[in-house]
């Protein structure tokens, strides 16, 4: 798994941000790179830049190894980010990855999963009990 954080800032501000602000918050400062994305490219790739505002909205993105987008989350300023619920699909990315099993809602590690099968359908209530 690698972490990666992206923002139209540039260098020299997330390393001030990381020295004065993160590093108080996180013992030694985030442990991953943070990349400037001052012209938006990479943002507007990713359908999170605003034109008007010349900013990336918060956007999550967990992509396979693949480069696959497995799931994204966008949000705007006044709400933050729930970095429980990312390790959370992480690991039911990497489960699902490893056994093929899915994870009905809500799932956290150890808890049961689903083997997919034709004979589920329509029998998903016999074998889950929310």
């Amino acid at each position: 798994m690698e972490v990666i954080a992206v923002s139209v800032d540039s260098a020299f501000s997330h390393k001030i941000w990381n020295e004065i602000e993160l590093s108080k918050m996180v013992e030694g400062g985030i442990p991953y790179p943070m990349l400037s994305d001052q012209n938006g490219n990479i943002g507007r790739a990713y359908g999170v830049y605003s034109e008007e505002q010349g900013v990336n909205f918060r956007g999550r993105f967990l992509i396979d190894p693949k480069g696959i987008v497995q799931a994204m989350e966008v949000l705007t300023p006044p709400v933050g980010r729930n970095p429980a619920e990312l390790i959370r699909q992480i690991k039911a990315y990497q489960h699902n990855q490893k056994t093929g099993e899915v994870m009905p809602s809500g799932w956290t590690e150890g808890a049961p999963t689903i083997k997919p099968s034709k004979n589920l359908a329509g029998n998903v209530w016999k074998v889950w009990k929310p």
